[in-house]
């Protein structure tokens, strides 16, 4: 990725309903090749795609926890990443190193739904051991956006 990749990410992370005429005045470039270069980093895979960002208590999910879950054997990972991968209420799920196996961020609309996905569903998946639940009080920060750093630009003007 170069100076005007990055540029452009960060614009359209910050606003990505910008048009190509908006975005192209910010990378001092015209709108065509401004299209061409957001198109080619969505085939590249560093675009996975645009969407709304909306507030969850607006849409009844005010309950965030994060669910902590140990699985008995290897052979549990598969089936349960398929199951997870169905559950709309689970928002997150990352492999971690450590106690547990996976931390996921579930979110729904309160206490009681909440136990309907962890006791109904979750610990009912063949192969769960253990989960430790950990309900948010607030939250102060959450961010889409992921940080980007200099030493990722490189300087197509110093290339050859």
């Amino acid at each position: 990725m170069d100076t005007s990749d990055l540029k452009a990410l960060s614009e359209l992370m910050m606003n990505g309903r910008m048009t190509w005429a908006e975005l192209a005045s910010c990378l001092g470039l015209s709108s065509p090749a401004t299209a061409e270069r957001v198109h080619r980093l969505q085939e590249q895979g560093v675009i996975k795609g645009f969407t709304a960002l909306v507030e969850p208590e607006a849409v009844g999910c005010g309950l965030t926890a994060f669910v902590a879950v140990i699985l008995e054997r290897p052979e549990h990972r598969n089936p349960f990443l398929q199951r997870i991968a169905e559950m709309r209420e689970v928002q997150e799920c990352h492999h971690v190193a450590g106690e547990d196996d996976y931390m996921l961020k579930v979110r729904c609309r309160g206490t009681r739904d909440l136990e309907r996905v962890v006791s109904d569903e979750i610990k009912s998946m063949p192969g769960v051991a253990r989960t430790r639940t950990t309900i948010v009080m607030r939250t102060h920060k959450e961010t889409p956006v992921p940080p980007m750093f200099p030493e990722q630009v490189v300087d197509v003007s110093t290339r050859k």
